[in-house]
């Protein structure tokens, strides 16, 4: 509730309306004043809110799809996009790769990706639409560092039984070469898929479009 105001000298009688003088141009130019000030003032808060609720282009762009040429990435190799400002990794697996997704399934915390993000078209074992393309998030789910490709053998520096996957080099999250997670480290579910499309045998689309 506002305030009312009074003007000295022209305090109103408690039993009395008080109407100002119509013949007093300086109180009609107060009270115009007034008027036009505070409307203004409702209309400058108002913009910005309507503003915020209204999506920029930038806005769009950033969350709108991204296309990747997948045809030059050789076997075993993996490439890096950018989509939401998240790394998306583009795995080309070769045979050997997709065998140890069959043999670690006993080392892992969710092997058939019960508890884990991945579109319907990816719930199987590779995680994948087709098995010798993988496509993740690479942000580790436990504190968000992006892990590193460790190749299988003893060489990647996890023992010699190590059959080949991501190790988080912040706090030694292992995942698979299907993102999923192993038993007794800190993340709690496999690395996330996005949604993604083939748009030819050479090209895939990751996102969503934007309405």
């Amino acid at each position: 509730m506002s305030a009312q105001h009074t003007i000295p000298g022209n305090t109103p009688d408690q039993h009395e309306s008080f109407t100002p003088h119509p013949e007093d141009p300086v109180r009609r130019r107060l009270l115009l004043a007034t008027a036009v000030v505070g409307g203004g003032g409702l209309i400058a808060t108002a913009v910005p809110f309507v503003d915020s609720l209204t999506p920029s282009a930038r806005a769009l762009a950033e969350g709108g799809p991204v296309e990747a040429d997948i045809s030059q990435i050789g076997p075993g190799e993996l490439k890096v996009i950018e989509w939401r400002k998240q790394p998306i990794w583009l795995l080309r697996r070769t045979p050997e790769m997709l065998a140890s997704l069959k043999t670690d399934e006993g080392l892992l915390s969710d092997p058939l990706s019960e508890k884990s993000i991945q579109p319907e078209s990816c719930a199987n074992i590779y995680r994948s639409q087709k098995p010798g393309l993988a496509v993740m998030i690479g942000i580790c789910t436990h504190l968000g560092c992006s892990p590193v490709l460790k190749p299988a053998g003893e060489a990647a520096g996890l023992g010699a039984d190590w059959p080949g996957g991501f190790l988080c080099p912040c706090h030694g999250s292992k995942f698979d070469l299907a993102g999923r997670v192993f038993r007794g480290v800190p993340a709690p579910t496999n690395l996330p898929v996005p949604v993604y499309e083939y748009l030819s045998d050479s090209v895939i689309r990751v996102g969503e479009k934007v309405a």
